[in-house]
């Protein structure tokens, strides 16, 4: 080491040791460090699962708009639709699906797929509710 020890202790500059190095199967370097594990409840869950909620509630409001002005829905069938409290059940077991996917990311670490689970899902709901209103009105011919 070269530099001397006054009194027994370690000067400052040699007493940290660095993290050891592990090389990985392609051969690249990589630090053993990992960043700290998160709680799945944390805030940016808690927002995120607020969004897809959200969205699935603006997407719920929309088809029924939709519907209401004489179109056809097309992911599900329209006397689910219609039926507002099955609708509505559908709409809230989709927001569940979303986060026992994210839970189950979660679980085996895969944090960045848990995060992108609800962004996705946020988004499609979304543009789909946004879809929904943009849509022309039905008008049905009428025969004289």
């Amino acid at each position: 080491m070269g530099a001397s020890r006054v009194g027994g202790q370690v000067p400052a500059h040699e007493a940290s040791t660095p993290a050891p190095i592990i090389v990985a199967p392609t051969g690249k370097h990589q630090n053993k460090e990992q960043p700290p594990p998160h709680h799945f409840w944390d805030k940016k869950n808690d927002w995120l699962f607020a969004g897809v909620g959200a969205a699935r509630t603006f997407d719920y409001f929309s088809t029924l708009n939709l519907r209401r002005r004489g179109d056809q829905e097309v992911l599900v069938t329209n006397d689910v639709v219609d039926n507002h409290a099955a609708f509505a059940v559908v709409e809230a077991a989709g927001t569940g699906v979303s986060m026992g996917t994210s839970y189950l990311f979660h679980r085996y670490g895969h944090h960045k797929l848990e995060r992108w689970t609800s962004i996705v899902h946020f988004g499609l709901a979304t543009t789909g509710a946004v879809r929904n209103y943009c849509l022309k009105t039905a008008h049905p011919k009428t025969t004289p």
